[in-house]
């Protein structure tokens, strides 16, 4: 009968060296596709202000061109921060510059809007406020937890685009109601999730309390060593 073969117990020297690089952190490159497109993001905001006031703000060619910025800019929104997440090139630049490239873009739409009077101040007050203070709420919690993105936020953020994206170009007609009902949805949408938000941010501050405070009692209970 043959004698069973046993494997060696020992790798190679190579092979050691390749499962230790394996398991070594990797570094990302600032350089990755996607801050690449949150910059460009970035860059696109002085120019779809530039093209918004362009000609006294109301000259159709140039709010098309606009909204094609806008428009480049909104989709940019939707693709950097899932392929940083699906392709693990997160950084620490992308986690500020990101929800900034964001808030640029749509406030710098909202206030023009409201400065060439197609949109009530209240409006981009409401939501401006909404973003500016989600924001800082997540700051608040940050040490008890990260608030996920919900589906009616995602919802939310759609509607904005969509209903600032038609306010952008110059609609007349039907066109220009069905923006107005639009901009409706995405108002109480905004409403809405920031009001959601803030239950979940006061839910986790509390279970992270708790968690500190029977931490501490643990702690104080715990025998001292003799």
């Amino acid at each position: 009968m043959a004698k069973p073969q046993h494997k060696p117990q020992h790798k190679s020297a190579s092979e050691s060296r390749s499962g230790a690089a394996a398991g070594a952190v990797r570094r990302v490159s600032l350089w990755n596709i996607a801050n690449v497109l949150t910059m460009v993001r970035l860059l696109l905001v002085p120019g779809f202000v530039a093209l918004m006031m362009w000609h006294g703000g109301h000259d159709p060619a140039w709010r098309s061109f606009a909204w094609a910025a806008f428009t480049v800019a909104m989709i940019t929104d939707l693709f950097d921060g899932e392929l940083a997440r699906r392709y693990d090139l997160v950084t620490d630049f992308g986690k500020i510059a990101d929800p900034i490239a964001d808030k640029a873009i749509m406030g710098a739409a909202l206030a023009c809007l409201s400065v060439l009077n197609d949109l009530p101040w209240w409006v981009t007050g409401v939501i401006l406020f909404r973003e500016l203070g989600i924001t800082a709420l997540r700051f608040w919690v940050i040490r008890h937890g990260v608030i996920p993105a919900s589906r009616g936020g995602k919802l939310k953020t759609l509607a904005q685009g969509v209903a600032v994206g038609m306010y952008v170009l110059v609609l007349t007609g039907p066109l220009a109601t069905l923006r107005w009902w639009v901009m409706a949805v995405a108002v109480v949408l905004t409403v809405a999730t920031g009001l959601d938000y803030v239950r979940q941010a006061v839910v986790l501050r509390r279970a992270g309390r708790a968690r500190e405070r029977a931490a501490r009692a643990e702690g104080q209970a715990a025998p001292e060593p003799s």
